[in-house]
C-alpha cells in the first residue's frame, strides 16, 4: 500500500493504469489537496479482441468485489467512450468457475441461502455484448451441468484449449 491509499502493483493496479482518462485533476485518500495528473501517452484503440482469463479469485482489498468483474465493466465502459469496435470473451474456469452457478446451485456448492451474488454484473455484462464461458473441464470437476449455469452462459470444450485458439484468432489476453 503506497502514501495516499493506492495499491500500485498487481492487476487492479494495471486495470486502473490502462483505463485512466485524462482527468485534470485526481483526489488522493486521506490528502486535502489535489493532484494534478497529465496523460502523456493515450491511449485510444480503434479495435479490440480481449479474453478476459478468469481462473482466480482475486478480490479488491476491503471488498468483496472481484476484480476480473470490475475490470471487464471498466473495459467496457472505455471502449464505449472512445467509440472502440470491440470484442470480450470472458473464460470462467477453476476456481472461479462457480460464479456463472444459477441462485440454487450456488447456494448449494457455497453453502449459502443468499443466491448468486454475482449474477446481475454477469447479465448487465452480456447484455452489454460480452460473452461469457464456462469451462466444460471445470464442469466436469464439480459435477456441474448446463441447467445449472445462469441463463446465456456458453460451455467451452476447456478453457485453456479455447484461450488459445482466442489468441490464434487475433485476441490478447488479459488475466485479472
Amino acid at each position: 500500500m503506497q502514501k495516499g491509499g493506492f495499491v500500485k502493483k498487481g492487476a487492479l493496479w494495471t486495470a486502473l493504469s490502462f483505463l485512466a482518462v485524462s482527468a485534470p485533476a485526481l483526489a488522493v485518500q486521506g490528502n486535502l489537496h489535489w493532484h494534478t495528473i497529465h496523460i502523456q501517452i493515450p491511449v485510444r484503440l480503434k479495435h479490440a479482441k480481449v479474453v478476459f482469463n478468469m481462473d482466480h479469485p482475486v478480490f479488491i482489498p476491503h471488498t468483496k468485489e472481484p476484480v476480473g468483474l470490475s475490470q471487464l465493466r471498466m473495459m467496457v465502459a472505455k471502449f464505449t467512450r472512445d467509440h472502440t469496435r470491440w470484442k470480450i470473451d470472458a473464460v470462467f474456469q477453476g476456481a472461479d468457475g462457480y460464479m456463472l452457478l444459477n441462485d440454487k446451485a450456488y447456494n448449494q456448492f457455497m453453502h449459502v441461502r443468499t443466491g448468486n451474488p454475482y449474477r446481475g454484473q454477469i447479465e448487465a455484462l452480456f447484455h452489454k455484448g460480452v460473452d461469457i464461458e464456462e469451462c466444460g473441464v471445470t464442469m466436469r470437476a464439480h459435477h456441474w451441468g448446463n441447467k445449472q449455469l445462469l441463463p446465456n452462459v456458453k460451455v467451452n470444450a476447456g478453457a485453456v484449449a479455447r484461450i488459445i485458439w482466442l489468441e490464434q484468432h487475433g485476441y490478447i489476453e488479459v488475466n485479472p
